[in-house]
């Protein structure tokens, strides 16, 4: 992704940090039950370990770190989509715009909405993009995507019903 330009790279730094979080909570004391989803939820709600009125004494717990990684996701997701779908002369900003509007823009601040849509204005054609991807033709880059969106969608599914059947889709 940090290939791909500064918003990319500001994104990729930002999923890094998290992910480090999910590997210190694995590697603690308590990583056994980090090491599903599900028992991940369990552990911490039945441990009182997730601020689910307001971010205070558990800024960093594994759900409310992985919710923060699961919104992007879906970007990731609906973005990869619009690009599967485009064709030669769509904008690869107005798609990764889109992409942000329909998923992670309602979480944001206005001023961080009016920056990421700003930055995504610097997004190379999408030839260029492509090619950046380093998969190989438009049709390789297609195919790949073709592949790929269903496992990243499934990924979403069932974290997204996990998390609602537990009331967590609005961590704070």
């Amino acid at each position: 992704m940090n290939s791909l330009g500064s918003i990319f790279s500001f994104i990729s730094k930002d999923a890094v940090n998290k992910i480090q979080i999910m590997v210190t909570h694995q590697n603690g004391e308590n990583g056994d039950k980090y090491e599903t989803l599900q028992s991940m939820v369990k552990y911490e709600l039945d441990n009182n370990l997730v601020d689910l009125q307001r971010r205070a004494e558990h800024p960093e717990s594994g759900c409310r770190t992985l919710l923060r990684l699961h919104r992007t996701l879906r970007w990731l997701e609906l973005f990869l989509e619009k690009l599967r779908t485009s064709t030669e002369d769509s904008k690869t900003s107005v798609m990764c715009t889109d992409a942000y509007n329909d998923s992670l823009a309602q979480y944001h601040a206005w001023i961080i909405r009016k920056a990421a849509t700003m930055a995504f204005c610097a997004l190379p054609g999408r030839a260029a993009f492509f090619q950046t991807m380093n998969v190989g033709s438009t049709e390789q880059v297609v195919a790949m995507l073709v592949e790929a969106i269903p496992f990243i969608s499934k990924v979403y599914e069932i974290t997204e019903e996990l998390y609602k059947q537990h009331n967590l889709l609005e961590l704070p």
